[in-house]
């Protein structure tokens, strides 16, 4: 090793340059700002002790002071420092180093021969021990021999009496430690300070703190002024508090080093920085974060305008980092609902899940917000639909009554006494601000509505080859091209297709379904509007049918993967793998099967019969209205395959998203850290700006912070803070109302979802994974499920949700094999336990335990 390299040099470690070289020199093969200059390493410093006779004098030295308990006093060590300090003043200097010394500060140039000379420890800027203000450090060095003096100087510095005591409670031995001496151009700052990439005293990662004051950093570190302090909001890069302070010094070079003096009468209050300076700040931080992978103490200085890094050390006395806050429920005296979106999205949802969930929201709602509050949210990770602004809505075009009835049937019968609350929006201004988009939008359903059985018939192919397409991208400028130029494109196409499905007879259902209820009475309704399932067509019975035609011989595995291989209880969550990606996955499901007695088929069949009974009775009834009433059925039941045929290809494009974000985490080296991450940011990445990863820590926190909690009530009225609620004892698990705390109830009952009465053990079962566990005949009692938990109905006798309404998973499948259900109802997986025996009483939508399962003793 020689006794000179260059600041930039990959040799720079912290053996050889000590903890500040060694940072310095990565910031600058990083790009950063960084003053030039080089290091003086610690092989030049081994070079002076040993060849002048200065290394068995401190031995020596140490030795004698610390006696033979090895324990000295302070006057004892303070008097061995002082003598061991003048022998750095007395040895000559190696010619060799003199000469490689000068020759480097020769080579800054005429330009840069002011220069700054900086001690760096061997023992300093580590994770745990920063070693801070122990080394000395001269500033306004000018002239080669004023540059010799001031390394020896720094060298000595290394047995100052703090620095002695430090090491010495830190037990480090002093033979154990070198220094280097890292001289760099000096940065004529006209303002200076400290940045903390999170707020050392909050422990806030989502937040950085910036402290500036006029003239040189020393007045900032030394603590001889107190700086404005400005904190930054990582995500945006905005100020978001500011405290400018009275800043009464400064220090400023002079012709014998610096010196500290009164800071002009017109900038003592004066801000240091403009908020857009210290968002530029902020992002060198976060770049500077992203670099070493963990929080960094970061001292800059402005010069002509622009910043410069003079070292980023450790944080090592920071608070426990917070996670960020994903609440949109904050501010807002809204009603939000978890019913049917939590079906479809029953995680807490990484922030990449959410970047793709908004972007399909915003291309499939119309007034995706409205008087600044979002139709749908992000309340503690899980996905909410703001009511209060679809009433709103519905109210301004005299829909009132028609949403009434519809939301009912998509998200469940709201609480007895409860009303949505409307927005304070005028009539008038709801039109302008919505009609001209309404008008769009339904000419592009239109459009779509004709393109739709031909988007079906291909979409499966040109997903699975665009999904292989981004798996096999090579770089990162390969994959942005492809996400630009086909995989956004057709995202946005399938959420504009399953739009198109979703309004493919319009309000048909609320019409049919009324109407029949008023003819027929609503168990005979609920027999007379199933039937969709029949030989596959509907998607939410499709794995079940599949999977029993794959036993049986009629399909082999690769079909069946290919058909339903993208489709399960987290399908989008882009997190987590689909059932294809486990090759255990069908074997589990066919080994389920062998327990069954009664086939999906059988009950179909049984189903076919009972629903003909129903239109029979209709017949008799009402003859002149049974062929009216078949073509409205047969209408909507089309209707309503297209609509669950659209959504299986959405589900499938998620996949495609998933498989984006994986190949993007592997061709950035980053890995899975970009679930952490927005769509945007992603993109942001792979462009090479690295700064979004900053981001990471905090986000990884909130996630694993909400999902250690209990799932929250389907029904939130008001501001509502996920971690409150949990603690409390006596929350509710249906309903949250900022307004009125009603205490919970022990009734269990809902929406009365598959007709059919049913007395037998409950099984509560918190997601599909533990569905092995039920046994043939039992209750499920659950919070949600989706399709992924259609394979498990053939076991069941009976089924209870907290979360659903009459179209939710539960409720149609329930219906299809005739088995009776409630949903809905908020607090059965709170009140009921395994092993219970219950009443399930699906038309009448309630749920009586009628036998406890005793309380297990206690062995004490």
């Amino acid at each position: 090793m020689g006794f000179v390299l260059s600041l930039n040099d990959a040799n720079a470690t912290l053996e050889t340059t000590g903890g500040k070289g060694a940072a310095l020199s990565e910031l600058a093969r990083a790009g950063l700002p960084v003053p030039g200059g080089f290091h003086v390493t610690t092989a030049a410093y081994q070079e002076f002790v040993t060849s002048a006779g200065v290394a068995d004098r401190i031995r020596a030295e140490l030795a004698a002071a610390s006696g033979p308990d090895d324990d000295a006093d302070a006057d004892t060590a303070a008097g061995a420092g002082a003598r061991i300090r003048a022998f750095f003043e007395e040895g000559p200097l190696p010619s060799a180093l003199e000469q490689a010394i000068a020759k480097a500060y020769a080579d800054l140039g005429d330009g840069a021969r002011t220069v700054a000379v900086r001690s760096s420890a061997t023992a300093e800027d580590l994770p745990d021990l920063s070693f801070a203000g122990q080394q000395d450090t001269y500033l306004n060095i000018s002239g080669e021999s004023a540059l010799l003096a001031a390394v020896r100087r720094c060298w000595a510095s290394l047995w100052t009496d703090r620095a002695l005591a430090y090491r010495a409670r830190a037990g480090i031995a002093h033979e154990d430690v070198s220094l280097a001496v890292v001289v760099q151009e000096l940065v004529a700052a006209e303002a200076a300070g400290v940045m903390f990439t999170v707020d050392p005293l909050s422990g806030r990662a989502d937040r950085l703190v910036v402290n500036a004051a006029w003239g040189l950093g020393e007045a900032v570190v030394s603590g001889l002024v107190t700086p404005d302090t400005l904190v930054v909001d990582r995500a945006g890069l905005v100020v978001v508090e500011e405290r400018i302070a009275a800043k009464e010094v400064m220090t400023v070079p002079t012709a014998d080093g610096t010196a500290e003096q009164p800071v002009p009468a017109d900038l003592r209050e004066a801000p240091v920085l403009t908020p857009a300076e210290a968002g530029e700040l902020a992002r060198l931080g976060l770049a500077i974060e992203e670099l070493y992978g963990e929080p960094r103490d970061v001292e800059w200085a402005r010069e002509a305008g622009s910043f410069r890094i003079l070292q980023a050390r450790p944080i090592t006395t920071v608070a426990a980092s917070r996670p960020e806050v994903w609440n949109d429920s904050t501010g807002t005296d809204s009603l939000w609902t978890s019913a049917n979106l939590g079906e479809a999205v029953p995680d807490v949802m990484t922030p990449a899940t959410w970047s793709f969930v908004k972007a399909f929201m915003g291309d499939v709602m119309v007034g995706a917000s409205l008087e600044g509050r979002p139709m749908y949210g992000n309340i503690g990770g899980r996905f909410y639909m703001n009511l209060s602004v679809t009433a709103t809505l519905a109210a301004a075009f005299g829909q009132g009554r028609k949403f009434a009835q519809a939301n009912e049937l998509v998200f469940g019968r709201l609480p007895e006494g409860m009303t949505i609350p409307l927005l304070p929006a005028s009539r008038v201004r709801v039109w302008r601000d919505t009609i001209g988009e309404a008008f769009a939008v339904m000419s592009r359903i239109r459009a779509n509505g004709k393109q739709l059985p031909a988007f079906l018939e291909e979409a499966p192919e040109r997903c699975e080859e665009l999904r292989a397409r981004v798996a096999a991208a090579v770089t990162a400028g390969d994959l942005s091209a492809l996400w630009e130029s086909e995989v956004a494109p057709y995202f946005r196409r399938c959420c504009h297709m399953l739009q198109a499905a979703t309004r493919q007879g319009g309000d048909s259902l609320v019409k049919v379904r009324g109407t029949l209820e008023s003819l027929v009475g609503e168990q005979d309704a609920d027999l007379m509007t199933t039937g969709l399932g029949d030989d596959g067509q509907l998607a939410s019975m499709g794995p079940l049918l599949g999977l029993e035609r794959l036993a049986r011989g009629e399909t082999d595995r690769d079909t069946y993967t290919r058909t339903y291989g993208h489709r399960g209880p987290h399908e989008f969550e882009v997190s987590l793998p689909r059932p294809a990606e486990d090759a255990q996955w069908i074997d589990r499901q066919l080994a389920a099967l062998v327990t069954v007695e009664e086939d999906a088929a059988l009950r179909l069949a049984r189903q076919t019969t009972a629903r003909a009974a129903a239109w029979d009775r209709l017949g008799v009834a009402h003859p002149r209205r049974l062929a009216g009433l078949r073509t409205a059925v047969d209408r909507w039941a089309a209707s309503a395959r297209l609509r669950e045929a659209a959504r299986t290809e959405v589900a499938r494009v998620f996949w495609l998203l998933r498989t984006f974000v994986l190949r993007a985490g592997e061709v950035s080296g980053v890995g899975e850290d970009l679930f952490f991450l927005s769509r945007d940011e992603i993109l942001v990445l792979l462009g090479g700006d690295r700064t979004p990863l900053a981001a990471v820590r905090a986000r990884r926190a909130a996630y694993d912070a909400y999902r250690a909690l209990p799932t929250y009530p389907t029904l939130i009225r008001g501001e509502f803070d996920p971690e409150t609620w949990a603690a409390d004892p006596n929350r509710r698990a249906d309903l949250f109302d900022a307004q009125d705390m009603a205490p919970a109830t022990d009734t269990v009952a809902g929406s009365p979802a598959s007709g059919g009465v049913v007395e037998g053990m409950a099984r509560v079962v918190a997601d599909v994974e533990e569905g092995e566990a039920i046994q043939p005949g039992e209750i499920l009692v659950t919070t949600v499920t989706n399709i992924g938990w259609t394979p498990l109905f053939t076991r069941i006798s009976a089924i209870v949700t907290d979360v659903g309404a009459n179209l939710s998973h539960a409720s149609i499948v329930a219906r299809e094999l005739g088995i009776p259900a409630v949903v809905g109802c908020g607090n059965a997986t709170t009140r009921i336990r395994t092993g219970d025996r219950i009443r399930v009483d699906g038309g009448r939508g309630t749920v009586d335990v009628l036998e406890s399962v005793a309380e297990t003793p206690d062995p004490a």
